[in-house]
């Protein structure tokens, strides 16, 4: 595994899932309504996530290309529930699984995100975002500082900043990323 050492980053790198910090912390309730969960995946910039039932179980995940499937049928989002249009097929990981296991899973699976569950209830989803800042050891709060950069200006503008060491070679492109 090849990382930067940074602070905020275990020595040796994230080995863990419960070691990354996680970004997408949505989780939807099987009644709420399928066009407000449409909304609260756009507002989020997040693309899915895990549904839970009364008792907070993992029951489902529902995705942006689930709402857009229903929409290709001509069904009204507005009439329909998130378990009415969700994946009944529950993947995911606990804090315990390996960045590597997650990894595969995520690519086999073709997912954009895993749900974590913690003592049987989901608390929060891994983005492939998530795992690749673990993977080059980026810890979030670098990954923040470089956010306040002016995405204008082109790399070589903060390469001079104690906290950041980027590579020559990985100079030709800019900071474009929102970040909220």
């Amino acid at each position: 595994m090849t990382t930067l050492m940074r602070p905020g980053v275990p020595a040796g790198g994230f080995k863990t899932v419960g070691q990354i910090h996680a970004t997408n912390n949505l989780v939807v309730r099987r009644n709420q309504n399928a066009m407000g969960v449409a909304v609260e995946l756009l507002v989020s910039h997040t693309s899915d996530a895990p549904v839970v039932n009364e008792q907070d179980e993992f029951i489902g995940f529902i995705s942006e290309f689930d709402i857009l499937r229903v929409l290709e049928a001509q069904k009204d989002l507005n009439q329909l529930t998130a378990e009415e249009v969700m994946v009944k097929e529950r993947i995911s990981v606990s804090n315990d699984t390996s960045v590597d296991e997650a990894v595969k899973i995520m690519g086999t699976r073709r997912l954009l995100s895993l749900p974590v569950e913690t003592h049987g209830k989901v608390t929060h989803s891994i983005t492939r975002h998530d795992l690749l800042r673990a993977w080059i050891g980026l810890g979030i709060d670098t990954e923040n500082k470089l956010c306040l950069i002016n995405a204008s200006r082109s790399l070589p503008s903060y390469t001079r900043s104690p906290m950041i060491s980027i590579p020559k070679s990985s100079m030709s492109y800019r900071v474009v990323r929102y970040c909220a």
